[in-house]
C-alpha cells in the first residue's frame, strides 16, 4: 500500500485539529484510519466505488466524519486521499 503525500497530510492535519480540541481523540481518529487501512489493505475491493472521469474507491473512517479514497492498481493499494466528508467531491481527482 502506498499512501500519497496529500493524503498523509491531510491525515496529519486531521489529527492535530482533533487533538487540538479533544484530547486523546486524535489519537482515536488515527488508529481508526489505521484500522480502515488494514481492512482496505486485506480485502481491497470493500469500499464503494465513485463514479466519474478518476476511477477510485471509498471507504468510511468509523466513528469519523472521513472516508479514505483509494485505487486498486495492478502491482499495489495507492491511498489519494483522507478526505473529510464535508469537504468538495472529488477535490482530490486531480492526484494521480
Amino acid at each position: 500500500m502506498n499512501v500519497s503525500e496529500p493524503a498523509s497530510l491531510e491525515l496529519t492535519e486531521a489529527v492535530r485539529w482533533y487533538e487540538e480540541r479533544r484530547p486523546g481523540w486524535g489519537s482515536r481518529l488515527f488508529d481508526s484510519v489505521t484500522d480502515a487501512l488494514t481492512l482496505i489493505e486485506a480485502y481491497s475491493e470493500i469500499g464503494s466505488v465513485r463514479q466519474g472521469p478518476f476511477s477510485a474507491r471509498q471507504f468510511r473512517v468509523r466513528g469519523f466524519p472521513y472516508v479514505i479514497v483509494y485505487r486498486v492498481r495492478s502491482d499495489d493499494i495507492y491511498v489519494v486521499a483522507v478526505a473529510h466528508t464535508s469537504r468538495r467531491p472529488g477535490y482530490w481527482s486531480h492526484r494521480d
